[in-house]
């Protein structure tokens, strides 16, 4: 199978991004240049705007018109529960006026994938906010669900994880610590960074792979890479967050903004304690679960 996409619908201000034989002409088929490239137009184009948004905008736009090729696999949801399949056949092309003027051609199947019998490690990254994501890591899981099989397997795709087990026990932790931000300790001092009032900072796209959440200060002086583990993580998280912290510091972060990082995970070791000791800018934090059965008296 080829790479699988999943396409949201286009934000509406990316219809103002660029002109297509800008792109076209473009030879920036890596994501770096093409973001060097254009998120400066995007910024004199929209004043308003942050880096971070720049960045989601020419990020997606770059996914559309060059990531995505022929013969690659999509899906779309169709608002009922469910996610049409379809096989890429066209190249990028510009709709002049559209609502959704970033366009390709897609031939789509008669099979639906129903939601409900997605993993729900798969639905979590199907529910990610954004135009377009890329789920190929699923693509054995997604494979079985085309031919009409359920599969039953619990895995994790992340590699830094030492024990899948417990990655599938804690698999809803990333939705739950969205969700409760305003009642933890980091939620005091940052927020999920937000754009036009929609939430962005979750699962934000870098060019080494999505980071869990991106969040600001409330004072905006600093920008906060969080990277949760369900499991219990490896040492190789910490390069792993300094790989994304790089990424904000010199993609992301306006003039004079600190980056900082926090690892969040199940259990500390001796080899998260030694990385850790010479990263001061990245913090460990472990969670706890609570759960309880009461006994009803009828």
């Amino acid at each position: 199978m080829e790479l699988i996409y999943l396409f949201f619908s286009l934000l509406p201000y990316l219809s103002l991004v660029l002109q297509v034989k800008e792109i076209r002409q473009n030879p920036c088929d890596d994501w770096r240049a093409f973001n060097a490239k254009f998120r400066p137009i995007f910024l004199s184009n929209h004043p308003d705007k942050t880096n971070v948004g720049a960045g989601l905008a020419c990020g997606f736009l770059w996914t559309v018109s060059k990531g995505i090729k022929i013969g690659d696999t999509v899906l779309c949801p169709d608002g009922m529960g469910a996610y049409r399949v379809g096989e890429v056949t066209g190249s990028y092309y510009y709709q002049p006026g559209g609502v959704l003027p970033h366009r390709r051609r897609v031939k789509w199947s008669e099979r639906l994938i129903d939601r409900s019998a997605m993993s729900d490690n798969l639905k979590s990254s199907t529910g990610s906010i954004g135009t377009v994501s890329n789920i190929t890591s699923y693509a054995a899981e997604l494979e079985l669900l085309i031919a009409g099989n359920a599969p039953t397997l619990i895995t994790t795709n992340d590699g830094t994880v030492e024990n899948p087990s417990e990655f599938a026990l804690e698999k809803h932790l990333e939705d739950f610590l969205v969700k409760n931000w305003r009642q933890t300790e980091i939620g005091r001092d940052y927020d999920i960074f937000e754009e036009d009032g929609e939430l962005v900072g979750q699962q934000y796209q870098t060019d080494t792979g999505p980071m869990d959440v991106l969040a600001i200060k409330k004072d905006k002086s600093q920008l906060l890479v969080v990277e949760l583990k369900k499991g219990r993580a490896s040492d190789v998280v910490v390069g792993q967050v300094l790989r994304y912290m790089g990424f904000v510091k010199q993609e992301l972060a306006e003039p004079n903004q600190l980056v900082k990082g926090i690892i969040i995970a199940l259990e500390d070791d001796i080899k998260i304690r030694r990385a850790l000791a010479m990263t001061p800018d990245i913090s460990f934090y472990r969670y706890e679960i609570s759960f309880k059965l009461n006994k009803v008296n009828l």
